[in-house]
């Protein structure tokens, strides 16, 4: 299980970033870039144990966030650009990329802008822009996910379908996130609002979604109330070499709640 004995400090001209490592060494590894106010110890500890069991897996809080210093830009570019940063300054010729949520738009924007950094690309629960035809968001959504502070109910809308089963994973993958030793700070609320203007400003990739030309793994819970898997389906249309893996049962964090599946379908893409 991940933890915080993993934690190191990379400094950069950028600032200092936290970053933690996990899984063995060798290979192409897999940068993971978080959800919005998601900072590295927001991941599932079981989900990375599953997905670094063969590789070695890096989380990293970007400028701004959690424990890493500087300050958060104010574009999704911006931000790709931290994570193309931090990769070369890791000395790493090439990774994979996995993106939950607006980790997956900055994965996009990263793919595009850095295409030789990116092997191969993985869009969690996200979307490739604004879509106006088809499902939208939750009323709510925007209500909720801005909050001062999210709690457990919070996140179970947001992340859960209202069934017995899905809740019942969700306040467990709750408890193991929460019940991780040293977590670092959350994330502020100057942070946040930079995360929303970047959100809002940006154009998405969809009249760029032909120039994804590595291998492309999109997948999303059938019943996600923030980011409709219907976006999903739409970026995996548009981009040449993608493959559209949806979870019936599950909603936007379907990574936590399905993790042996979700963990197989990478091992297959990842290899």
């Amino acid at each position: 299980m991940a933890g915080a004995a993993a934690l190191q400090w990379l400094d950069t001209e950028l600032g200092r970033i936290a970053i933690a490592s996990d899984g063995p060494q060798g290979g192409v590894p897999l940068l993971l870039l978080q959800r919005f106010r998601g900072t590295l110890d927001d991941w599932d500890p079981d989900f990375i144990a599953a997905i670094a069991a063969n590789r070695r897996v890096i989380r990293f809080d970007s400028l701004g966030i959690g424990r890493s210093g500087g300050q958060v830009p104010e574009t999704i570019s911006g931000m790709a650009g931290v994570a193309a940063h931090l990769i070369r300054a890791l000395g790493i010729e090439q990774v994979d990329i996995l993106g939950w949520s607006l980790g997956g738009a900055v994965g996009q924007q990263l793919a595009l802008d850095w295409p030789a950094l990116v092997r191969r690309l993985v869009v969690a629960g996200s979307s490739p822009g604004t879509i106006t035809e088809g499902p939208q968001p939750h009323p709510r959504v925007a209500q909720v996910m801005t909050k001062p502070a999210n709690g457990p109910e919070d996140f179970l809308f947001l992340f859960y379908p209202e069934t017995d089963s899905a809740i019942a994973a969700g306040r467990a993958s709750l408890g193991r996130i929460a019940g991780q030793p040293d977590r670092g700070p959350p994330v502020t609320a100057e942070a946040l609002m930079a995360q929303v203007r970047a959100i809002a400003a940006w154009p998405g990739v969809l009249h760029r979604a032909t120039e994804l030309r590595m291998p492309l793994l999109v997948a999303n819970g059938a019943h996600d109330v923030m980011l409709p898997a219907y976006r999903s389906f739409v970026l995996s249309q548009q981009a040449p070499d993608a493959k559209l893996v949806l979870y019936p049962g599950a909603g936007h964090a379907f990574l936590f709640q399905e993790i042996d599946d979700f963990a197989a379908q990478l091992d297959l893409f990842l290899a």
